[in-house]
Protein backbone atom coordinates (compact mmCIF):
# COMPACT_ATOMS: atom_id res chain seq x y z
CA UNK A 1 0.00 0.00 0.00
CA UNK A 2 2.51 2.33 0.96
CA UNK A 3 4.88 1.84 -2.25
CA UNK A 4 3.51 4.50 -3.95
CA UNK A 5 5.00 7.20 -2.02
CA UNK A 6 8.61 5.33 -2.24
CA UNK A 7 8.75 2.07 0.39
CA UNK A 8 9.47 -1.10 -0.99
CA UNK A 9 7.10 -3.94 -0.36
CA UNK A 10 9.36 -5.17 2.47
CA UNK A 11 9.05 -1.82 4.05
CA UNK A 12 5.78 -1.37 3.99
CA UNK A 13 4.78 -4.86 5.42
CA UNK A 14 6.96 -4.18 8.38
CA UNK A 15 6.01 -0.82 8.97
CA UNK A 16 2.04 -1.62 8.81
CA UNK A 17 3.01 -4.56 11.25
CA UNK A 18 5.17 -1.81 13.37
CA UNK A 19 1.90 -0.47 13.62
CA UNK A 20 -0.15 -3.26 14.97
CA UNK A 21 2.44 -4.65 16.92
CA UNK A 22 4.36 -1.49 19.14
CA UNK A 23 7.59 -2.71 20.43
CA UNK A 24 8.87 -5.65 18.15
CA UNK A 25 11.74 -6.79 17.88
CA UNK A 26 13.39 -7.58 14.70
CA UNK A 27 12.50 -11.39 15.90
CA UNK A 28 8.64 -10.33 16.54
CA UNK A 29 8.84 -8.51 13.17
CA UNK A 30 10.33 -11.69 11.31
CA UNK A 31 8.35 -14.25 12.51
CA UNK A 32 5.20 -11.85 12.08
CA UNK A 33 5.92 -10.91 8.39
CA UNK A 34 7.48 -14.22 7.63
CA UNK A 35 10.62 -13.00 7.09
CA UNK A 36 14.88 -14.13 7.52
CA UNK A 37 15.52 -12.66 10.62
CA UNK A 38 18.53 -10.95 9.11
CA UNK A 39 16.08 -8.93 6.42
CA UNK A 40 13.65 -8.09 9.23
CA UNK A 41 16.17 -6.28 10.97
CA UNK A 42 17.99 -4.65 7.71
CA UNK A 43 14.84 -3.49 7.16
CA UNK A 44 13.67 -2.17 11.01
CA UNK A 45 17.23 -0.71 10.66
CA UNK A 46 16.64 1.33 7.36
CA UNK A 47 12.76 2.24 8.63
CA UNK A 48 14.91 3.89 11.97
CA UNK A 49 17.14 6.19 9.31
CA UNK A 50 14.19 6.86 7.31
CA UNK A 51 12.19 8.70 10.49
CA UNK A 52 9.59 6.31 10.08
CA UNK A 53 10.38 3.81 13.60
CA UNK A 54 12.45 4.65 16.68
CA UNK A 55 14.70 2.21 17.48
CA UNK A 56 14.02 1.76 21.54
CA UNK A 57 16.72 1.14 23.93
CA UNK A 58 16.46 -2.40 26.49
CA UNK A 59 18.59 -5.57 26.63
CA UNK A 60 16.86 -6.64 23.74
CA UNK A 61 16.40 -4.15 20.84
CA UNK A 62 13.26 -3.26 19.75
CA UNK A 63 11.37 -0.29 17.79
CA UNK A 64 8.25 1.96 17.59
CA UNK A 65 6.28 3.01 14.62
CA UNK A 66 6.48 6.65 14.37
CA UNK A 67 3.00 8.25 13.67
CA UNK A 68 2.01 8.14 10.39
CA UNK A 69 0.98 11.71 10.23
CA UNK A 70 4.02 12.57 10.97
CA UNK A 71 6.38 10.41 9.46
CA UNK A 72 4.13 9.60 5.78
CA UNK A 73 3.32 12.95 5.15
CA UNK A 74 6.59 15.08 4.35
CA UNK A 75 7.02 11.31 2.22
CA UNK A 76 3.65 11.89 0.38
CA UNK A 77 4.11 15.42 -0.28
CA UNK A 78 7.84 15.06 -1.29
CA UNK A 79 6.34 12.27 -4.07
CA UNK A 80 2.99 14.92 -4.71
CA UNK A 81 5.45 17.72 -5.70
CA UNK A 82 7.39 14.90 -7.91
CA UNK A 83 4.31 13.81 -9.82
CA UNK A 84 3.05 17.32 -10.38
CA UNK A 85 6.71 18.12 -11.81
CA UNK A 86 6.13 14.84 -13.82
CA UNK A 87 2.87 16.05 -14.97
CA UNK A 88 3.58 19.84 -16.12
CA UNK A 89 6.48 18.13 -18.11
CA UNK A 90 4.49 15.54 -20.15
CA UNK A 91 2.26 19.12 -20.91
CA UNK A 92 5.11 20.85 -22.15
CA UNK A 93 6.74 18.35 -24.15
CA UNK A 94 3.41 17.51 -25.63
CA UNK A 95 2.81 20.86 -26.80
CA UNK A 96 6.52 20.66 -27.97
CA UNK A 97 5.70 17.84 -29.78
CA UNK A 98 2.42 19.02 -31.44
CA UNK A 99 4.08 22.51 -32.50
CA UNK A 100 6.98 20.26 -34.35
CA UNK A 101 4.93 18.41 -35.86
CA UNK A 102 2.75 20.39 -37.28
CA UNK A 103 5.21 22.38 -39.24
CA UNK A 104 7.65 19.65 -40.18
CA UNK A 105 5.59 16.52 -39.89
CA UNK A 106 2.11 16.93 -41.42
CA UNK A 107 1.12 13.12 -41.56
CA UNK A 108 1.71 12.73 -37.67
CA UNK A 109 -0.98 15.34 -36.66
CA UNK A 110 -3.64 12.14 -37.85
CA UNK A 111 -2.43 9.08 -36.16
CA UNK A 112 -3.90 5.21 -37.03
CA UNK A 113 -4.92 3.22 -33.47
CA UNK A 114 -6.23 -0.44 -34.87
CA UNK A 115 -7.87 -3.14 -32.69
CA UNK A 116 -10.47 -2.63 -30.68
CA UNK A 117 -8.77 -3.21 -27.31
CA UNK A 118 -6.27 -0.62 -28.48
CA UNK A 119 -8.46 1.69 -29.40
CA UNK A 120 -10.14 1.24 -26.16
CA UNK A 121 -6.64 1.91 -24.42
CA UNK A 122 -6.24 5.23 -26.50
CA UNK A 123 -9.97 6.43 -25.10
CA UNK A 124 -9.35 5.95 -21.84
CA UNK A 125 -5.84 7.81 -22.06
CA UNK A 126 -7.22 10.30 -23.68
CA UNK A 127 -9.56 10.77 -20.70
CA UNK A 128 -6.86 10.14 -18.28
CA UNK A 129 -4.97 13.34 -19.70
CA UNK A 130 -7.83 15.91 -19.60
CA UNK A 131 -7.47 19.43 -17.97
CA UNK A 132 -10.28 21.07 -18.48
CA UNK A 133 -12.85 18.85 -20.42
CA UNK A 134 -14.08 16.02 -21.90
CA UNK A 135 -16.81 15.89 -25.07
CA UNK A 136 -17.88 12.72 -26.89
CA UNK A 137 -20.40 11.59 -28.90
CA UNK A 138 -21.85 8.44 -28.38
CA UNK A 139 -23.80 6.10 -31.13
CA UNK A 140 -23.44 2.07 -32.16
CA UNK A 141 -21.43 0.78 -33.50
CA UNK A 142 -18.89 -0.57 -30.26
CA UNK A 143 -15.32 -1.37 -30.04
CA UNK A 144 -16.74 -3.36 -27.12
CA UNK A 145 -20.20 -3.41 -26.96
CA UNK A 146 -20.70 -5.12 -23.57
CA UNK A 147 -18.36 -2.95 -21.71
CA UNK A 148 -18.55 -0.33 -19.12
CA UNK A 149 -15.11 -0.31 -17.41
CA UNK A 150 -15.41 3.57 -18.40
CA UNK A 151 -18.20 5.15 -15.83
CA UNK A 152 -16.08 4.79 -12.92
CA UNK A 153 -13.02 6.48 -14.21
CA UNK A 154 -15.56 9.33 -15.44
CA UNK A 155 -16.99 9.73 -12.06
CA UNK A 156 -13.56 10.00 -10.96
CA UNK A 157 -12.75 12.63 -13.34
CA UNK A 158 -15.95 14.17 -12.61
CA UNK A 159 -14.99 14.52 -8.96
CA UNK A 160 -11.75 16.08 -10.18
CA UNK A 161 -13.99 19.14 -11.78
CA UNK A 162 -13.72 17.97 -15.58
CA UNK A 163 -16.52 18.79 -17.42
CA UNK A 164 -18.31 15.99 -19.43
CA UNK A 165 -20.53 16.90 -22.39
CA UNK A 166 -21.78 13.58 -23.86
CA UNK A 167 -24.54 13.39 -27.34
CA UNK A 168 -25.89 10.16 -27.02
CA UNK A 169 -27.65 9.12 -30.82
CA UNK A 170 -31.34 7.65 -30.73
CA UNK A 171 -29.64 4.79 -32.26
CA UNK A 172 -27.75 4.29 -29.06
CA UNK A 173 -30.70 5.61 -26.23
CA UNK A 174 -32.34 2.48 -27.49
CA UNK A 175 -30.13 -0.03 -26.32
CA UNK A 176 -31.75 -1.78 -23.55
CA UNK A 177 -30.56 -0.19 -20.21
CA UNK A 178 -29.09 2.76 -21.97
CA UNK A 179 -31.52 5.44 -20.62
CA UNK A 180 -30.39 4.51 -17.02
CA UNK A 181 -27.09 4.68 -17.65
CA UNK A 182 -27.35 8.12 -19.10
CA UNK A 183 -29.60 9.45 -15.73
CA UNK A 184 -26.78 7.42 -13.36
CA UNK A 185 -24.07 9.58 -15.59
CA UNK A 186 -26.30 12.84 -15.31
CA UNK A 187 -27.12 12.53 -11.91
CA UNK A 188 -23.14 12.71 -11.06
CA UNK A 189 -22.57 15.93 -13.46
CA UNK A 190 -22.30 14.83 -16.93
CA UNK A 191 -23.86 16.94 -19.23
CA UNK A 192 -26.05 15.00 -21.86
CA UNK A 193 -28.19 15.42 -24.49
CA UNK A 194 -29.90 13.21 -27.03
CA UNK A 195 -29.67 13.71 -30.73
CA UNK A 196 -31.10 12.28 -33.62
CA UNK A 197 -28.82 11.06 -37.18
CA UNK A 198 -25.59 12.16 -35.23
CA UNK A 199 -23.25 12.31 -37.88
CA UNK A 200 -19.76 10.35 -36.05
CA UNK A 201 -18.42 8.97 -33.05
CA UNK A 202 -16.24 11.14 -31.68
CA UNK A 203 -14.07 11.47 -28.00
CA UNK A 204 -12.46 15.05 -27.99
CA UNK A 205 -10.46 16.08 -24.84
CA UNK A 206 -10.05 19.23 -24.21
CA UNK A 207 -9.00 21.14 -27.61
CA UNK A 208 -6.07 18.84 -27.96
CA UNK A 209 -7.03 15.87 -29.26
CA UNK A 210 -9.76 13.73 -30.97
CA UNK A 211 -10.20 9.83 -31.31
CA UNK A 212 -12.91 8.86 -34.06
CA UNK A 213 -13.56 5.40 -34.81
CA UNK A 214 -13.41 4.23 -38.42
CA UNK A 215 -16.05 1.15 -39.52
CA UNK A 216 -14.70 -1.77 -40.55
CA UNK A 217 -16.62 -4.52 -41.53
CA UNK A 218 -19.83 -5.47 -40.35
CA UNK A 219 -20.71 -4.03 -37.30
CA UNK A 220 -17.56 -3.80 -35.39
CA UNK A 221 -15.09 -0.68 -35.10
CA UNK A 222 -11.32 -2.14 -35.85
CA UNK A 223 -9.57 1.14 -35.96
CA UNK A 224 -9.71 4.88 -35.17
CA UNK A 225 -8.03 8.02 -36.11
CA UNK A 226 -6.27 10.00 -33.55
CA UNK A 227 -6.58 13.83 -34.15
CA UNK A 228 -4.04 16.41 -32.98
CA UNK A 229 -3.95 20.05 -32.89
CA UNK A 230 -4.95 21.05 -36.46
CA UNK A 231 -7.37 22.88 -38.93
CA UNK A 232 -9.02 19.12 -38.56
CA UNK A 233 -9.52 19.25 -35.25
CA UNK A 234 -11.05 22.61 -35.12
CA UNK A 235 -13.37 21.26 -37.56
CA UNK A 236 -14.24 18.63 -35.25
CA UNK A 237 -14.75 20.96 -32.23
CA UNK A 238 -17.00 23.43 -34.23
CA UNK A 239 -18.94 20.16 -35.40
CA UNK A 240 -19.37 18.92 -32.05
CA UNK A 241 -20.60 22.53 -30.99
CA UNK A 242 -22.96 22.72 -34.21
CA UNK A 243 -24.54 19.54 -32.70
CA UNK A 244 -24.65 20.01 -29.22
CA UNK A 245 -26.78 22.94 -30.07
CA UNK A 246 -28.96 20.58 -31.81
CA UNK A 247 -29.55 18.25 -28.81
CA UNK A 248 -31.86 18.40 -26.24
CA UNK A 249 -30.97 18.06 -22.84
CA UNK A 250 -31.25 14.91 -20.63
CA UNK A 251 -31.75 17.06 -17.70
CA UNK A 252 -35.17 18.62 -19.21
CA UNK A 253 -36.81 15.27 -18.72
CA UNK A 254 -35.68 14.19 -15.19
CA UNK A 255 -35.57 16.60 -11.70
CA UNK A 256 -32.42 15.11 -9.48
CA UNK A 257 -31.78 12.72 -11.72
CA UNK A 258 -35.60 11.49 -11.20
CA UNK A 259 -38.42 11.35 -13.05
CA UNK A 260 -40.86 13.85 -11.59
CA UNK A 261 -42.93 15.79 -14.22
CA UNK A 262 -45.29 16.85 -11.60
CA UNK A 263 -42.58 18.69 -10.08
CA UNK A 264 -42.05 21.03 -13.10
CA UNK A 265 -43.56 24.14 -14.63
CA UNK A 266 -46.81 23.93 -16.01
CA UNK A 267 -45.62 24.43 -19.89
CA UNK A 268 -42.29 22.07 -19.04
CA UNK A 269 -44.34 18.20 -19.24
CA UNK A 270 -45.17 20.00 -22.85
CA UNK A 271 -41.57 20.88 -23.64
CA UNK A 272 -40.03 17.50 -22.30
CA UNK A 273 -42.46 15.40 -24.18
CA UNK A 274 -41.36 17.29 -27.43
CA UNK A 275 -38.10 16.77 -26.79
CA UNK A 276 -38.26 13.33 -26.51
CA UNK A 277 -40.43 13.12 -29.52
CA UNK A 278 -37.77 15.41 -31.05
CA UNK A 279 -35.00 12.64 -30.41
CA UNK A 280 -37.12 10.27 -31.94
CA UNK A 281 -37.74 7.71 -28.76
CA UNK A 282 -40.41 4.78 -28.74
CA UNK A 283 -43.15 5.61 -26.53
CA UNK A 284 -41.91 2.83 -24.45
CA UNK A 285 -38.42 4.92 -24.07
CA UNK A 286 -40.47 7.79 -23.08
CA UNK A 287 -42.46 6.42 -20.55
CA UNK A 288 -39.06 5.15 -19.39
CA UNK A 289 -37.41 8.51 -19.30
CA UNK A 290 -40.22 10.20 -17.71
CA UNK A 291 -40.65 7.33 -15.14
CA UNK A 292 -44.62 6.99 -16.30
CA UNK A 293 -47.08 4.43 -17.85
CA UNK A 294 -46.53 3.39 -21.56
CA UNK A 295 -50.57 4.65 -21.57
CA UNK A 296 -49.85 7.90 -19.88
CA UNK A 297 -47.31 8.27 -22.75
CA UNK A 298 -49.65 7.80 -25.24
CA UNK A 299 -53.05 9.83 -23.85
CA UNK A 300 -50.19 12.67 -23.37
CA UNK A 301 -48.93 12.29 -26.70
CA UNK A 302 -52.84 12.00 -28.23
CA UNK A 303 -53.67 15.28 -25.59
CA UNK A 304 -50.48 16.95 -27.38
CA UNK A 305 -51.65 16.72 -31.07
CA UNK A 306 -54.82 17.42 -30.76
CA UNK A 307 -54.10 20.39 -28.55
CA UNK A 308 -51.25 21.56 -31.80
CA UNK A 309 -54.34 20.60 -34.25
CA UNK A 310 -52.24 18.12 -36.24
CA UNK A 311 -52.38 14.39 -36.62
CA UNK A 312 -48.44 13.26 -36.57
CA UNK A 313 -44.99 13.71 -34.90
CA UNK A 314 -43.74 15.40 -37.45
CA UNK A 315 -46.21 17.90 -37.46
CA UNK A 316 -46.30 18.49 -33.84
CA UNK A 317 -42.77 19.56 -34.08
CA UNK A 318 -43.49 21.80 -36.73
CA UNK A 319 -46.71 23.45 -34.44
CA UNK A 320 -44.19 23.70 -31.69
CA UNK A 321 -41.62 25.47 -33.15
CA UNK A 322 -44.08 28.18 -34.71
CA UNK A 323 -45.70 28.76 -31.38
CA UNK A 324 -41.96 28.90 -29.31
CA UNK A 325 -42.39 25.94 -27.63
CA UNK A 326 -39.26 24.57 -29.24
Amino acid sequence: MLEAIGLSPTESRVYMTLIENPRSSAADVARQCELPARLAARTLAALARRGLASRLPGRQVSYLAVAPDVSLQPMLARREDELLYVRTAIHELTASFHRSSRHTHPAELVEVVTGAQNIASRAFALQEGAQSSVRGIDKPPYAMPNADTNADREYQRLREGIEYRILYDVESVRRPGKLDDIRASSQRGEKARIVTNAPLKLWMVDDAAALIPIRGSGYAVDAAFVIHPSTLLDALVALFELEWRRGVPVRAFTVDGAAAPAALAPDEPTRALLGLLAAGLTDEAIARTLGVSLRTVQRRIHDLLLELGVTTRFQAGLAARERGWA
